[in-house]
């Protein structure tokens, strides 16, 4: 009977240390769960850069993109209404991590095409950083055969291959680096490199649970010196709202496509040539 007992004793007291071990393993696996980092950014736009933030798998999107003209001259224009530029933007999420888009821009009539797939992801434990590549095609339908006699369709046409590279550093804070290579077959300054290269630094703090300030500049490298463009800063108020994410803006490039933003932002923050714009993005 003492035998017994005594193996009944030592069965449960195993059991209870195994059982307890397994607890604590659980409890330890929890605690250094490594998951996908989130919420990098809300927008599929930092302001005018493209963001980390794709669209979901079979997911359809609109983006409508619009900046108004310069705000310098005040009520001749009232402020910049009369000058507004339109842009719509239509993406697909082939899956979570491909997205294709086309999009039609009112300035210089041009129509694009895009592709935008993630490469890696930040893992809370692991890589430190989304990785996401860029890459589009553009044709400018607004050049006229009677100003440039030798104009021929392939000078219509220009490229964009961007690597999108974020961190998310906590709840508030969020940041991007975007270097850029851009091609245009037909160039307004004859001295300017077809080939352009140029760095995107972009971010996102936090400012509420459904507010935040983004700000996203351009450093173009190799525009020639006689060109009379600058490098856009814009800086603006991100707003969630439920299915759509509402970006107000400041910026002193009114171009939307990549490569015209780079290379031709005509306006100067310190002369108060600016544009007022917003981007409207609706899932659908």
């Amino acid at each position: 009977m003492k035998l017994t007992f005594s193996i009944l004793f030592f069965l449960a007291l195993s059991f209870g240390s195994f059982s307890q071990e397994d607890l604590l393993n659980e409890i330890d696996s929890t605690v250094t769960t490594n998951h996908v980092v989130e919420a990098t950014f809300k927008g599929l736009k930092v302001v005018n850069f493209e963001s980390t933030k794709l669209v979901d798998k079979k997911e359809f999107t609109l983006i409508v993109a619009h900046r108004f003209g310069s705000i310098k001259y005040g009520f001749d224009t009232f402020f910049g209404l009369d000058d507004a530029v339109t842009r719509l933007n239509f993406i697909y999420g082939i899956s979570d991590a491909f997205n294709i888009s086309i999009s039609r821009s009112s300035y210089q009539k041009i129509y694009e095409g895009a592709i935008k797939y993630r490469l890696t992801q930040q893992f809370s434990q692991g890589f430190p950083f989304t990785i996401v590549g860029y890459n589009s095609i553009y044709i400018n339908t607004a050049l006229e055969k009677d100003n440039l006699p030798k104009l021929e369709f392939k000078h219509r046409l220009g490229y964009t291959f961007q690597a999108l590279i974020s961190r998310k550093f906590n709840k508030k804070l969020s940041l991007e680096l975007a270097p850029t290579i851009f091609h245009d077959n037909y160039v307004v300054i004859n001295e300017q490199d077809n080939t352009q290269f140029a760095l995107g630094l972009g971010g996102r703090y936090k400012l509420g649970k459904r507010w935040s300030l983004n700000l996203d500049y351009g450093w173009h490298f190799n525009r020639t010196k006689h060109a009379p463009f600058n490098n856009p800063l814009s800086i603006g108020i991100d707003l969630e709202t439920g299915g759509h994410v509402f970006q107000m803006h400041f910026t002193n490039a009114q171009p939307m496509n990549t490569n015209m933003f780079l290379s031709q932002a005509t306006g100067d923050w310190s002369d108060g040539d600016i544009y007022f714009g917003f981007n409207l993005s609706r899932v659908f």
